[in-house]
């Protein structure tokens, strides 16, 4: 059966800023420069989640795309959507919440959701020149 890739395109907002507590502020600017305001900054993240796999052949599916709709909205959206990354989100309380990091803490969050014969990969813009994608590795 063949492999193929279906995509859901999501959006969420959030602020954040980075920065490591154990640093100097002079050592927190010149790493992390206008990122690293304390008062924080924010951005409006775009997201494509990734799965290829076998197409079912009763249903036609890789993956049911309404399925994976509430899959975002439940695991990404409600948790991540206007909130301070670094104040309101558990998994960043002691993770500076760059892009990449971002990144994996979504993997990780659909991944438990996501059969294991499926691969997943999780693009996330964080401007519309800046992005990253983590797949697991």
């Amino acid at each position: 059966m063949p492999r193929v890739t279906v995509h859901r395109k999501a959006h969420f907002n959030a602020a954040h800023r980075l920065f490591r507590p154990d640093w100097s502020d002079e050592k927190n600017f010149k790493v992390f420069g206008k990122c690293n305001n304390p008062n924080y900054h924010g951005h409006n993240y775009e997201l494509i989640v990734s799965i290829t796999g076998e197409i079912n052949p009763k249903t036609g599916y890789v993956y049911d795309l309404g399925k994976l709709r509430e899959l975002i909205k439940t695991e990404v959206e409600e948790e991540l959507d206007h909130k301070n990354l670094n104040l309101d989100v558990k998994e960043f309380e002691n993770l500076n919440p760059t892009a990449e990091n971002i990144c994996v803490v979504i993997y990780e969050k659909l991944r438990l959701h996501i059969s294991k014969e499926m691969d997943l990969k999780i693009t996330l813009y964080e401007t519309p020149r800046n992005f990253v994608s983590y797949s697991g590795e």
